[in-house]
C-alpha cells in the first residue's frame, strides 16, 4: 500500500526518493534512516543494499510523493528491511511512473 505526502515536507523512512547528484544520479531508491533535517541514509536493494546504506544529503534528493507502506512498517517492527521489499518497492514505484506516462502517451 502506498501512501502520499505533502511536497516540501520532511523526508520519511520509506518515501521513495530521486538520486540527483553522485554515481547514482537518475536512480531510485528508498530512505530506510533519517539523521537529520539534512542527512538521510539510502538503499534500493540491489546495488545498494540495506546492510551497506548510502548517507545522502537530503538537497541531493527529489523526495517523491510516495511512501512505501511495506517498507515503513517493517522498519517500524524490527528496525530492518530486506533488500528483496526494498527491489519490490522501487519497482513498484517505476512501474506506475511507466504507467502514468503511457495513460498521458508520452
Amino acid at each position: 500500500m502506498e501512501k502520499s505526502v505533502n511536497q516540501g515536507s520532511l523526508p520519511q523512512t520509506g518515501q521513495i526518493v530521486k538520486i540527483l547528484r553522485g554515481k547514482d544520479q537518475g536512480q531510485y531508491a528508498v530512505i530506510i534512516r533519517v539523521e537529520d533535517s539534512k542527512f538521510v541514509w539510502i538503499a534500493d536493494g540491489d546495488k545498494r543494499r540495506f546492510d551497506q546504506p548510502k548517507k545522502k544529503n537530503v538537497q541531493h534528493l527529489q523526495l517523491q510523493l510516495t511512501i512505501s507502506g511495506e517498507v515503513s512498517r517493517s522498519l517500524t517492527e524490527s528496525s530492518r528491511v530486506t533488500n528483496a521489499k526494498l527491489r519490490h518497492a522501487v519497482n513498484i514505484f517505476i512501474d506506475s511512473l511507466q504507467s502514468d506516462a503511457d495513460e498521458k502517451g508520452e
